[in-house]
């Protein structure tokens, strides 16, 4: 018995100090899965957005500064224009960041002085003559900063662009990037550049075969009017007018569009007849496809269509057409206000409105397609 009994005790010790030196077993453990940033799906592009965002905040009145040297009045327009393509994860493919700060000045008389039939360039159009390298600690100028936040952005989501990490620089720079890729190559602040390309993504239209994105625009100040009278001796206000023409286009392969955004940032500041800003410069500035039916030229319109309608239908005419055949486009002169209206079968009873611009922005937007 004594022996059967040291049997069992000797068994015992041996299954206990094999189970000692066996390996633990491994516990089963999931890591969460990273979102994936930087790639895009090889679907590539497949909705096109076109965003923008309208500030008149630094214009200024008739007055005197604080050391009490005269200050003229400016009609300062700033408009922040974002293209984008997305893929089918909501993923950012291609983005063009520009901005158009375009100003107006008069003199103390009330009367313009700024050339209304000059060229007008946007900040990335300046590239160096914006001139922001002089004031810049990283020696950048804003084109530059601006084509680094876009490189950025790409393969990421909207929802993670906003997460972007910022800090406040100054009550002038609210939101300047804080993440380690770019602290050495963007301090402008980034809000409203973000704040654009959320509004492309918001109102993008879906696409088939494209494979880049072009950002087009021009802009023109020609509507601006010094102080006067008209020809009923009837007083004329100051009015500072930018018109900003901008088209978000997606080509295929063969270069043919996709399809196209076609908007307009008809902005006016008026002042009165003493030099004062009378227009709101905390109010929000609609585009025409923003304003819709408000826009208001249903009115005048000989074919019953809205600005909007009309620029939409001009958008599907170019689709499935090279810049060259659209540039092609047969048109007529309706008047002085109007020098190329469409003059195709296909669009004569949609479009009356003058296409010049809206042309050359898409014309535009292929020799900066990416």
């Amino acid at each position: 018995m004594k022996k059967i009994f040291s049997i069992f005790l000797v068994s015992l010790l041996m299954l206990t100090l094999l189970a000692g030196c066996s390996p633990k077993e491994e516990t089963a453990t999931t890591t969460p899965e990273a979102p994936a940033t930087g790639e895009v799906s090889e679907a590539g592009i497949v909705k096109l957005g076109l965003g923008q965002h309208t500030s008149i905040a630094k214009s200024k009145d008739l007055g005197t500064d604080a050391d009490g040297k005269e200050v003229l009045p400016l009609g300062q327009v700033d408009t922040v224009i974002v293209a984008a393509g997305f893929d089918k994860d909501g993923k950012v493919v291609s983005v063009t960041i520009d901005n158009a700060q375009t100003k107006v000045n008069f003199d103390n008389a009330l009367q313009l002085t700024t050339d209304l039939t000059a060229e007008l360039k946007t900040k990335a159009e300046l590239k160096d003559e914006y001139g922001m390298i002089k004031a810049s600690s990283i020696q950048k100028e804003w084109y530059q900063q601006a084509d680094e936040l876009g490189k950025w952005m790409v393969g990421k989501t909207v929802d993670e662009i906003k997460a972007m990490k910022v800090v406040e620089k100054d009550a002038a720079h609210p939101a300047v990037p804080d993440v380690p890729e770019l602290t050495s190559l963007v301090t402008v602040s980034v809000e409203g550049y973000i704040a654009a390309l959320e509004e492309a993504f918001i109102n993008s239209v879906d696409v088939t075969g494209a494979v880049k994105v072009g950002l087009g625009h021009n802009i023109s100040i020609a509507k601006s009017k010094g102080l006067g009278k008209d020809a009923e001796d009837k007083e004329v206000l100051p009015l500072a007018q930018v018109d900003t023409v901008m088209a978000a286009t997606a080509f295929d392969a063969d270069g043919k569009v996709v399809a196209t955004v076609i908007d307009n940032a008809q902005t006016k500041i008026q002042f009165d007849n003493t030099g004062k800003v009378t227009t709101d410069k905390a109010g929000e500035f609609k585009t025409k496809v923003e304003l819709k039916d408000e826009y208001g030229m249903i009115k005048a319109s000989s074919i019953q269509k809205e600005w909007y309608q009309q620029a939409d239908e001009l958008g599907k005419w170019m689709v499935g057409k090279t810049i060259d055949e659209i540039k092609a486009m047969k048109v007529v002169e309706k008047d002085a206000a109007h020098p190329a209206v469409p003059d195709v079968p296909e669009l004569t009873s949609l479009v009356t409105i003058s296409v010049e611009h809206y042309v050359a922005a898409v014309a535009e937007g292929f020799e900066k397609a990416k």
